[in-house]
């Protein structure tokens, strides 16, 4: 036998010159919650070692990860009921809690990359990513409010808009605006390939974001979010955006759909983000908890296995865990 293939795995340090794949702090977008109040820093119950901030850690935080090699964030926030209506109108408040976030980032870090979720489901009475109407939610106008939410976040700061909310048509809503308005440099990174999954529920723990169980309320997200029986409809979806005017764009969940990012990766000539879920997260920690899975192993194998795909970055809760391993 004249070739053996396992030659070149004999050591870690033969290992490692032919990887093909490395990881390293530029691959990650870090997710933060945001709450309003004085000195927050509140565990989500569903995602063990991840909290909500108030605005002034925010700041600590961001400095953290500044220091640790993380360039970008995305921000969330957790919007008081009294705040919330069906048409996301306290998302327009120049002065609301995203905006002050991201301020309050840009101040902390200037050079941090910001990019922000553009959804109504934080804002909404129903727990919708848009405006409910006669039993239904309603697109064309919810894609105009999700376009002057992502000017409101442009104009605080925000370098990069994320509209999770799968409208159609959002994407020329959004950056038709941002042109008339001068803001010719606003990234948008759309959620493109977003998939009706239950892997969301910890994430809307985070914010209290769950759709209402009501009358004449969808009780669920999948007459807008992707059937997740489905592929072909996401390479549909993502070169629509990208001729819409995204610049990124994302497949979401990670782990159940890197046949989806190979798909896009063969198929489109853009970055590429993948977010690893909240569900993704919360199974792994209970699973190391137990003693079942060693987490830091499977976590590495996790994130390798998502880059691998194709990915040219990922929004992951593991971000740090990740940085701090791999240091």
């Amino acid at each position: 036998m004249l070739r053996r293939n396992r030659r070149l795995r004999t050591s870690e340090a033969i290992r490692s010159i032919v990887r093909e794949t490395y990881i390293t702090p530029n691959d990650f977008i870090v997710p933060l919650f945001v709450v309003e109040g004085k000195g927050v820093k509140e565990e989500i119950n569903s995602m063990p070692g991840y909290y909500r901030y108030s605005l002034e850690l925010i700041a600590k935080e961001v400095k953290e990860l500044w220091s640790m090699g993380l360039k970008s964030v995305l921000l969330f926030v957790k919007v008081p009921d009294n705040l919330k209506d069906n048409s996301g109108t306290e998302a327009l408040n120049s002065d609301g809690l995203m905006q002050r976030a991201i301020k309050t980032v840009k101040n902390a870090c200037p050079e941090m990359v910001v990019m922000t979720d553009v959804a109504l489901d934080p804002y909404s009475s129903f727990g919708h990513d848009g405006i409910v109407g006669n039993g239904e939610i309603v697109n064309d106008d919810t894609a105009a409010v999700l376009a002057e939410m992502g000017l409101s976040h442009a104009r605080a700061g925000a370098d990069i808009l994320a509209p999770s909310d799968m409208m159609d048509g959002r994407i020329f809503e959004m950056r038709s605006l941002l042109e008339d308005e001068g803001f010719y440099n606003t990234g948008i990174m759309s959620y493109s390939a977003k998939y009706a999954s239950s892997f969301y529920g910890p994430f809307r723990d985070a914010l209290d974001s769950a759709p209402v169980d009501l009358k004449d309320v969808p009780k669920d997200k999948k007459t807008y979010q992707m059937d997740f029986a489905n592929r072909d409809e996401a390479i549909k979806e993502t070169l629509m955006d990208i001729e819409e005017g995204a610049d990124i764009v994302m497949v979401k969940p990670g782990l159940c759909y890197l046949d989806i990012v190979r798909d896009l990766r063969e198929a489109v000539n853009v970055p590429i983000a993948v977010y690893q879920v909240s569900g993704e997260y919360a199974m792994l920690k209970a699973a190391a908890e137990k003693g079942w899975l060693d987490h830091d192993s499977v976590m590495m194998e996790q994130v390798i296995a998502i880059k691998r795909a194709g990915a040219t970055m990922m929004a992951s809760y593991f971000a740090k865990d990740v940085v701090k391993l791999i240091s």
